[in-house]
């Protein structure tokens, strides 16, 4: 088989939407089995490794975004359901989520706040301009409430997407160690922070340590998702204001 056969073969190919959804899948499968050969390193991410092969293959391939995202939309839409499931584990702990619910409240607020406020101060301190201040300031927020808010207060939801995505790979790799070394050993707290700092690939890495982790994680993704949206959009434009 030649190449121009070869070639004429992926142009027919790449046009069909199951082919960026097999790949997809087929990326992630390959990250999670190097993922677990590692023995479960946190630095063998599988979301990093997976987003990395398809960046490359789409550049390879010369395909648009849009046509990959014909095929791959399908794992977008299932991020609703996989959200609302993670109340299941949730359930579980809820006798002892009841019963810290007032630190679980403070540390909400402090972590939500700290977490867009100070991003977005350095970043103007830097000179970054208003659309990206505004793309930048929800990134600990799960990227569909992120994409949301970023909308609405002038910001690129796609560029606020690669923030969102990059700020959960960071956590993911280093939070849990970062922990341990400040001595924070507690499952449910290593989870919060987790879920509060690096949204949905945070809550996957506290899965993989524990059940309780990641239901607490899981806990305060959902919590800082609704925290963000309803205080970011009145609170960011007193911080513009003494700023500017």
């Amino acid at each position: 088989m030649n190449g121009g056969t070869m070639t004429e073969i992926w142009v027919y190919l790449s046009a069909q939407p199951l082919l960026w959804l097999t790949l997809t899948l087929a990326a992630y499968l390959l990250a999670l089995a190097l993922h677990r050969r590692a023995g479960g390193h946190p630095a063998v991410n599988p979301v990093l490794i997976s987003v990395s092969l398809l960046v490359a293959l789409l550049l390879l391939t010369d395909t648009p975004y849009p046509r990959y995202f014909d095929g791959a939309q399908f794992v977008h839409f299932l991020l609703g359901p996989t959200t609302v499931a993670l109340a299941i584990p949730l359930h579980g702990q809820l006798k002892r989520l009841l019963g810290m619910a007032g630190p679980l409240t403070i540390a909400l607020v402090i972590g939500s706040l700290t977490a867009a406020l100070s991003a977005y101060a350095i970043a103007a301190l830097m000179g970054a301009s208003a659309p990206t201040l505004a793309s930048l300031a929800p990134k600990s927020v799960t990227t569909p409430i992120a994409m949301g808010i970023a909308e609405r207060l002038g910001g690129l939801a796609s560029l606020t997407a690669v923030f969102v995505i990059l700020t959960g790979i960071v956590g993911a790799i280093f939070a849990s160690g970062l922990l341990a070394r400040a001595g924070v050993r507690d499952e449910a707290s290593v989870g919060f922070a987790l879920g509060l700092a690096s949204h949905g690939i945070g809550t996957a890495r506290a899965f993989q340590l524990s059940e309780q982790t990641g239901a607490f994680a899981a806990l305060a993704m959902g919590l800082n998702g609704l925290f963000t949206a309803l205080t970011l959009p009145w609170i960011l434009p007193m911080l513009a204001g003494l700023l500017n």
